[in-house]
């Protein structure tokens, strides 16, 4: 698939703004400046930005525990994701959700949570609204190897497939639930060789190659939108941090070797990308250089609009949980 200059720049761009938003968020959790557990995403950007970059605005994605470059992925505020990573009003969800809960339908993006799997169906759902609806939409759902194992998840892919729906199951396979190998807890060599049993199509994907994830996705968006149902994709990717921030010795641990991890590091998703947009001309190193420079500027832009952002008031904690508000004396 030939992409053009313009979304091949865009995929450089968007996976600097991810890798430095996560960079600036494992420091300023360091530094104590919010509370909780953050995951970082460090490694696994291609996933994300290949995926997005095949979507129109108007098609929707769901996340998980680990999803802030989802949103950046789709073309959220890196302002809001970081004014709720602090907890603040300007955030998404005005300061109550936290990192794991980051969403905005004007964008398409339906919302992330900690619950594994629990985004697979809200997915699902989605899909079933724009065949309901003879609306054009496609949804995404973003899970990973050790999502691939619940019941929810197996449940929305066998509904989906019955029902045509345009949906797209996206496996992060980042190789460990927390600590533990994919290998050591899937019974087939892939979690994309489960899709035959569904009656879908299951591609596996270099997870670290953005334009692989993207032709692989335009190809399941075509399928999705002639009404031909779902595809599972499989993109094989790392993570490079431990599972969680601020969860201490639960996920540090001798489940994975430092050559391991240097092994990955030598594919790395942003190098990969950038040496052939050197190779093709695309971009000067230098160019490419001023891209990385440009995304920390503007992360640190987001972190001081979040510093400056409120914390939300105490009187308005259950705003935002009922359809209809109960009134306020």
């Amino acid at each position: 698939m030939e992409l053009s200059k313009e979304i091949q720049i865009l995929m450089l761009t968007r996976m600097w703004t991810i890798r430095s938003f996560e960079r600036k968020v494992m420091e300023v959790h360091q530094a104590g400046e919010f509370v909780g557990p953050a995951h970082p995403y460090i490694g696994e950007e291609a996933v994300a930005v290949g995926v997005c970059s095949a979507l129109k605005d108007t098609d929707y994605i769901a996340g998980n525990h680990r999803s802030h470059g989802h949103p950046l992925a789709k073309g959220g505020s890196i302002k809001k994701a970081m004014a709720e990573i602090y907890g603040r009003v300007d955030g998404y969800c005005n300061g109550n959700g936290g990192s794991m809960h980051l969403a905005d339908f004007s964008v398409g993006i339906l919302g992330e949570s900690g619950i594994v799997a629990s985004s697979v169906p809200v997915a699902t759902g989605a899909g079933l609204a724009s065949k309901l609806g003879k609306k054009d939409f496609v949804s995404v759902v973003f899970f990973g190897d050790g999502a691939s194992n619940q019941g929810a998840c197996h449940e929305s892919m066998n509904l989906a497939s019955i029902w045509k729906l345009p949906v797209i199951f996206v496996c992060e396979n980042n190789q460990f639930a927390i600590t533990t190998s994919y290998q050591d807890s899937v019974a087939v060599d892939n979690v994309s060789d489960r899709a035959p049993a569904y009656n879908m199509p299951g591609i596996l994907v270099d997870g670290q190659n953005v334009e692989a994830m993207h032709e692989a996705t335009a190809e399941a968006v075509k399928r999705a939108r002639k009404g031909d149902g779902p595809t599972l994709i499989e993109g094989l990717t790392y993570r490079y941090e431990d599972h969680s921030l601020g969860l201490g010795r639960v996920t540090k641990g001798e489940y994975r070797s430092k050559e391991e991890i240097d092994k990955w590091k030598e594919r790395d998703p942003i190098d990969i990308h950038t040496k052939k947009l050197i190779e093709r001309g695309t971009l000067s190193e230098s160019e490419c250089k001023e891209i990385e420079s440009n995304s920390i500027e503007e992360i640190e832009e987001a972190v001081n609009f979040a510093r400056n952002s409120k914390f939300p008031e105490p009187e308005n904690l259950f705003d935002g949980m009922w359809a209809n508000p109960i009134p306020k004396p």
